[in-house]
């Protein structure tokens, strides 16, 4: 197996990382790379970290090595510092008493290798590798399952998923990464146990969402999701998607539910930010849906309302403050762009100054070419921006509102309302200095 990754341990991290697994052999313990790195290696990809696994407690890798910090205390795992690298280093485990579908209730130290895998969660994930010699440790079929390219659960599927339901939504994220087919029996024990993830935090449930939008295969994870019945849990405003028709003549592709996951499937190197959008920009069509008198469904108002329902989802969900209002702000604005070149030069250059713009131009982007294909609004906004040449969209104002009360101005609305008037007449061109703006001022005010 040792040829799957030769190019890989040459780099540092790897050379770092074996050194570690050294010195713990040097002081008289085991140590093995293991879980996702070793997965990553077998399969000719670069590991984004490498853990690694031991017979040494936490207070025994204190000793080893000199520069350490404590990363999860109650489960053995310590974080050493070598090289400028961190890597988390673990003591083996066996863990028992699940009491709540999410923690061990305890934690029990092993000098087996073996012991510590079957605690872990799916075959791919259980192997262990000697950096030292190439040896695989692989005490669960996990290397067979690499080769069938197969997601199975390690030992019983029901009872890995009571133990932490997250590992249901795991299984979901690495069938869409990989491309594996969950085995039968995990993806039976899936749909079997899949209300268990509502005792999970907001905060896990979104870590393992944010993953699969911005992986491989959003689509193919969300679809997995809804035909488990996990969707419903743990994202029923879009689950409430499937079935809502919409026009024909703007939507070929099928119901918003379709839409959207259409959507996913054509985002090029999706951000959070972007990613969220797209999944929730028509999430207020459901409830604003209504079959009107000309005998077709139209949606009025369903992107004010989205933008609220997406606030308390990602809110829900405990994203941070930044990402809500990105979230909202371009699910408010998404359809705002439609028929942009009768916009006004000022208005527009507003809209593209906002935090929001880059993922409300990507949901536009991705919601033209999903459905009619007409790009034309789309095209015009990359004009205007090129136009723009790096040119900030909204300048520093040529007037301030101090200016303005030297200039003899009383502070107040009509004040604000000067200052706004400027601002629009700057961004259309047509003032361009600050002596242009004062004469402007002169113009409509005779006793300045």
């Amino acid at each position: 197996m040792l040829k799957n990754f030769q190019f890989f341990s040459g780099s540092a991290a790897f050379l770092s990382a074996k050194k570690a697994v050294e010195q713990l052999r040097a002081a008289g313990f085991l140590a093995y790379f293991a879980g996702g790195a070793v997965r990553d290696l077998l399969m000719g990809r670069t590991p984004s970290d490498i853990d690694i696994a031991t017979s040494a407690t936490p207070e025994q890798i204190h000793e080893v090595f000199p520069k350490t910090h404590d990363s999860g205390v109650s489960f053995g795992v310590v974080t050493i510092h070598i090289d400028g690298f961190l890597f988390e280093t673990a003591t083996f485990r066996k863990e028992c008493a699940y009491s709540d579908g999410r923690h061990p209730g305890q934690t029990v130290y092993t000098v087996s290798p073996q012991e510590d895998v079957a605690r872990r969660d799916f075959t791919i994930n259980g192997m262990m590798l000697d950096p030292v010699n190439g040896e695989i440790l692989d005490f669960v079929g996990g290397l067979e399952d690499l080769k069938r390219g197969i997601i199975r659960t390690i030992g019983d599927g029901e009872e890995r998923f009571r133990e932490d339901a997250l590992r249901i939504l795991r299984a979901v994220r690495f069938h869409a990464r990989y491309n594996f087919p969950m085995a039968p029996e995990t993806e039976n024990a899936a749909r079997k146990l899949v209300e268990n993830l509502r005792v999970l935090s907001a905060e896990r449930i979104k870590a393992e969402l944010e993953e699969m939008l911005t992986g491989p295969n959003p689509e193919l994870a969300f679809r997995t999701l809804d035909r488990i019945g996990a969707l419903d849990i743990v994202l029923p405003e879009v689950s409430a998607m499937k079935g809502v028709e919409q026009p024909p003549e703007f939507h070929p592709e099928g119901d918003v539910f379709e839409h959207t996951m259409i959507m996913l499937r054509m985002m090029a190197h999706p951000t959070p930010e972007t990613a969220w959008s797209i999944l929730l920009h028509d999430v207020g069509k459901p409830v604003t849906a209504k079959l009107h008198d000309d005998g077709k469904i139209h949606f009025y108002g369903h992107e004010a309302v989205g933008a609220a329902m997406a606030e308390k989802i990602m809110q829900r969900l405990r994203s941070s403050r930044d990402l809500t209002c990105i979230v909202s702000e371009a699910v408010k604005n998404h359809m705002r762009f439609t028929g942009v070149k009768n916009m006004r030069r000022n208005t527009l250059r507003r809209l593209i100054s906002e935090k929001s713009f880059p993922a409300t131009l990507e949901v536009l982007r991705v919601d033209c070419a999903s459905c009619h294909g007409i790009m034309t609004d789309y095209l015009y906004l990359l004009d205007f921006l090129h136009e723009l040449s790096g040119e900030t969209a909204v300048p520093p104002p040529l007037l301030t509102g101090k200016d303005m009360i030297a200039l003899g101005y009383k502070p107040g609305k009509s004040m604000g309302a000067l200052l706004n008037k400027i601002t629009d007449l700057q961004l259309d061109g047509i003032l361009t200095s600050r002596e242009d703006a004062i004469a402007y001022l002169k113009e409509e005010n005779s006793d300045l």
